[in-house]
């Protein structure tokens, strides 16, 4: 099968290549799906890259994410999943067999029914971002009546944050940098979207939507003092990703402000919340709750300039298409 690999971290340039290798069969408990779309995470090209480097078995498929199709099931597995199109989520989460590639083999619990009318580029976006989105959301339990404000509403994770929290019945304040962001965190149901780099953005937000109940937050040392201006006692600020540089926490602010700061990695998460999150996503996607964000296409052979774009940092979702 055609696939793209790395066997040593570097730049995409330096270490990707697209080549053939022989195609995965699925052991007990596991399927194979005939890949139609991949999609690309900050994860994804941090581990290739070696930030956040992990072992490699000879050779190493990338990306977590992806959707297509089952053609193959494993002992243990029920016969009638052959043929049914799925979305993928942790394809190479300790494993050589990404996303990244005609077909992939998961556990079959990381291949998730992708409901009818769902197209295979949103189910290959899903997976990671909107795990986490869904983990930092109702890791503190339900969103109902709530105010949450979604930091960065226009990435992958922001996204499905907005849409997550919409569905759940909180009223959503998005940040932007930008009018085209603000934009699409608008489409994604954010009730009011404000520019975070505007000096009085604080008093925007509360002017909007009083104080807020949970912060969804993508780079905590730049927007703390943001965030602990429109928070309430006994709020959260859920953050997700890890800046450059570590930031130093304003303790006496942060407790005079009484909120609870929670840190979120996905790999560390139960797996009884992760198949939650899956099950509810579905049923997101399922009610049209779920929706694409812009979409940048690259076939497999050109690996390396899609990871370079995911790099750049590009409004939208970076996908590479195996076949």
């Amino acid at each position: 099968m055609k696939a793209a690999m790395y066997d040593r971290s570097g730049p995409a340039a330096e270490v990707l290549r697209a080549g053939d290798v022989e195609p995965p069969e699925p052991g007990p408990g596991e399927v194979r799906v005939r890949v139609q779309a991949s999609g690309i995470n900050p994860t994804d090209v941090k581990t290739r890259a070696g930030a956040t480097p992990r072992p490699i078995d000879g050779f190493q498929i990338p990306h977590h994410d992806g959707a297509g199709v089952i053609d193959a099931v494993g002992e243990g597995v029920d016969q009638e999943r052959a043929g049914q199109p799925v979305w993928i989520w942790f394809a190479a989460h300790g494993r050589r067999w990404g996303t990244a590639a005609e077909w992939t083999v998961v556990p079959e619990r990381q291949a998730v029914p992708l409901p009818g009318g769902a197209s295979m580029e949103l189910g290959a976006s899903l997976g990671v971002p909107a795990i986490t989105a869904h983990w930092c959301l109702f890791a503190d339990g339900p969103v109902a009546g709530k105010t949450v404000l979604v930091a960065g509403g226009a990435g992958a994770v922001g996204h499905y944050a907005i849409e997550l929290a919409v569905r759940g019945g909180a009223t959503v304040v998005a940040t932007a940098s930008n009018p085209d962001k603000a934009e699409l965190a608008r489409k994604a149901g954010a009730e009011h979207v404000v520019n975070y780099r505007d000096q009085d953005a604080a008093d925007q937000i509360r002017a909007a939507a009083g104080q807020v109940d949970r912060v969804i937050e993508v780079a905590l040392g730049a927007n703390l003092a943001l965030d602990l201006a429109v928070t309430k006692p006994g709020s959260t600020i859920v953050t997700y990703a890890a800046e450059p540089a570590d930031p130093v926490l304003p303790v006496r602010a942060c407790m005079t402000a009484n909120v609870v700061i929670r840190f979120i990695l996905l790999y560390g998460v139960a797996g009884e919340a992760l198949s939650q999150a899956a099950a509810d996503i579905t049923a997101a996607v399922a009610d049209g709750a779920l929706t694409e964000l812009p979409v940048h296409r690259y076939p497999l052979a050109d690996i390396v300039a899609a990871h370079q774009a995911a790099e750049a940092g590009p409004v939208g979702k970076v996908v590479v298409l195996p076949s």
